[in-house]
């Protein structure tokens, strides 16, 4: 039996081209009632391409199966890891964009960062109902990530508990006096001039505070990518905080402001137009004139440092919001993996002026700006 099976995996590595020299064994039919006939059609489906448009439909003729029936019986046939990888060959290595201009293909696509990118990448080609179903997968894709962010991004931001809100241990600390007495005024005892106290209010540990502005700018080339959609949805968080005044803008040699869209993740996803140049110290002086109150401005930078125009140009910007008394956060990178892919003689250039720059998780960044806001 083992061998019968060893026999059967080499024929579907080989394919049906290896057919008149190795067939498959006895095990044809595997578990759950899944043939080996099944898995060589779907697989070939996909991989024949390696050989070339016309040997892929010229001598096989078994395979009968379009985008849409081969999406349906891949699901049908392998575990949601191997679909994930067979979607993506299918999409990075042998272009089948038909995935993406079909809606009925499209639907049946697995939502997730990887489809959501190559969405963003080909979203060009999207017109009428296909369209309006990339946007859900957009938005369904967006609010998973910002769950899994959200509560790592708040505990880092907020740090402590804001100080109207009722705090889980009451101790005397933590009284919240005025307010305890303003909400208890109608139960004021005239004749023996006290307060009947139905209840009692308490505060938070924090003290009160004043917002800061974070303004974030996002570099639009295609190595950044994962940066540009965590940074969307980051910004889409913070925007809700209400210890930040939250800017977003991406650019390539255009700079685009989409802070009037932070609610609407789906806007700002689809806002993105990926490729082109790359002007950073454009994007820098644009961030500069957002700054109102220094002392309390971020701005992050979120780029591979490779600038398209004058490094001497984009030093002298960064020197000057640095100067001010603002914050420089570049960040070469912002994910879950964090790794980057930069210039790094830029980036020691803007170190030694005094940014602050690396490679970050989303989590990272909230403690690194959770430490600024709580200095």
């Amino acid at each position: 039996m083992g061998h019968t099976s060893q026999i059967n995996r080499w024929r579907l590595i080989l394919g049906g081209y290896a057919k008149n020299q190795l067939d498959f064994g006895a095990g044809k039919a595997m578990e759950n009632g899944i043939s080996c006939m099944d898995l060589e059609e779907a697989l070939d489906f996909l991989y024949n391409r390696e050989q070339g448009e016309d040997v892929r439909q010229g001598s096989l003729d078994a395979s009968h199966l379009t985008a849409v029936t081969w999406i349906t019986k891949i699901r049908r046939l392998f575990p949601k890891e191997t679909v994930e990888i067979l979607e993506r060959h299918a999409l990075d290595r042998y272009g089948m964009t038909e995935l993406l201009t079909d809606r009925e293909v499209l639907e049946k696509l697995e939502p997730n960062q990887e489809l959501l990118k190559t969405i963003l990448q080909l979203k060009h080609l999207m017109k009428g109902d296909v369209l309006d179903t990339a946007r859900r997968i957009v938005k369904k894709v967006a609010e998973e990530i910002a769950k899994k962010l959200n509560q790592d991004i708040r505990r880092s931001l907020l740090g402590k508990l804001e100080r109207n809100s009722e705090h889980p241990v009451r101790s005397i600390r933590n009284l919240d006096i005025q307010k305890t007495i303003r909400r208890n005024l109608r139960h004021y005892d005239r004749e023996n001039g006290q307060i009947m106290l139905e209840e009692v209010y308490f505060h938070g540990r924090t003290r009160r505070y004043s917002q800061w502005r974070v303004v974030i700018a996002v570099d639009e080339s295609g190595s950044m990518l994962d940066s540009v959609i965590h940074s969307a949805v980051m910004a889409g968080i913070f925007a809700k905080l209400p210890m930040l005044d939250t800017r977003l803008v991406i650019f390539d040699t255009q700079v685009v402001d989409l802070s009037g869209y932070l609610q609407d993740p789906v806007a700002t996803l689809m806002s993105i137009q990926l490729g082109g140049g790359t002007y950073i110290t454009g994007a820098l002086q644009y961030c500069e004139s957002l700054i109102e109150n220094p002392h309390r401005t971020m701005v992050v930078l979120v780029s591979d440092l490779c600038e398209g125009g004058s490094t001497a140009a984009l030093l002298g910007v960064s020197r000057g919001i640095i100067e001010s008394g603002a914050r420089l956060i570049c960040l070469t990178a912002l994910d879950m993996e964090a790794n980057p892919v930069y210039d790094r003689r830029t980036a020691q250039q803007m170190a030694d002026l005094g940014a602050h720059v690396g490679a970050m998780t989303p989590e990272m960044l909230g403690d690194f700006m959770g430490k600024i806001m709580n200095g």
